[in-house]
């Protein structure tokens, strides 16, 4: 495995409120990662300095094989370097199908040659069965996407993700709202998904953190407190103090 982000000596500060402060994290690929921590630990802001949203005020982010700086570069840029992103709340075009919505995700790829084979050909149908299989929406193609339930929405907008070949997806607390059967499903769907590239999950459920067995870093007054297993994590005295002693 080798290092796919470094994010060093980070800063952030709003307003006189220091979001993130001296964060240093390094994810690989492939890595599965979960990233836990209180309201304010700085999780959102960490994605948001990924993603180019936020500007840090010092500190570096280095991104891929050539360390590429991602400081420098626009939100679009860094999107079209593979970096994917799911909010909390899904965001799919709800009045198009399963289908339409990952054919525009896959019609939307990175390379400058990708787009010249994938409009409608049999390349692009195969591709969108294949994901729609992948998260587990493969009967539902046909259906109109507002019609889905909330687990749903969240399997095709991560789906749609996918179709973009990210090299990292970061997800922002998947199984809020979801009930324990899609709660299940989403679990599998990261860990395979995890299998070939990075995926990051920020979340606040302890029991999904716990099925998604993986690495664990917890943030507090935005920087790293602890990392390891979530065995090893809930151990510390410290995370048990900041944490789960509330």
């Amino acid at each position: 495995m080798s290092t796919l982000l470094e994010v060093s000596g980070v800063s952030v500060t709003f307003d006189g409120f220091r979001a993130i402060n001296n964060l240093s994290i390094q994810i690989a690929e492939p890595e599965l990662r979960a990233v836990i921590g209180p309201n304010g630990a700085g999780k959102t802001t960490f994605m948001d300095i990924i993603t180019g949203k936020t500007r840090p005020d010092e500190g570096r982010v280095l991104w891929g094989d050539k360390g590429i700086s991602l400081l420098g570069l626009s939100e679009s840029d860094i999107a079209r370097q593979g970096i994917g992103r799911k909010f909390q709340k899904p965001t799919v075009f709800e009045a198009q199908t399963v289908r339409e919505n990952l054919a525009m995700a896959l019609r939307n790829p990175r390379g400058p040659f990708d787009v010249l084979f994938s409009r409608g050909s049999a390349k692009a149908d195969k591709g969108i069965s294949e994901i729609a299989e992948e998260i587990g929406l493969l009967d539902q193609l046909d259906r109109i996407s507002g019609e889905l339930s909330h687990g749903q929405k969240q399997w095709l907008e991560i789906g749609m993700l996918l179709a973009q070949d990210p090299r990292l997806l970061l997800v922002d607390e998947p199984a809020a709202g979801m009930t324990p059967s899609e709660r299940e499903h989403t679990t599998d769907l990261l860990v395979r998904a995890a299998k070939t590239r990075a995926v990051v999950v920020v979340e606040h459920d302890m029991e999904f953190v716990r099925r998604l067995n993986c690495k664990v870093t917890v943030l507090h007054e935005g920087s790293v407190l602890a990392e390891g297993s979530l065995a090893h994590v809930t151990a510390n005295q410290d995370v048990i103090d900041v944490y789960l002693g509330r």
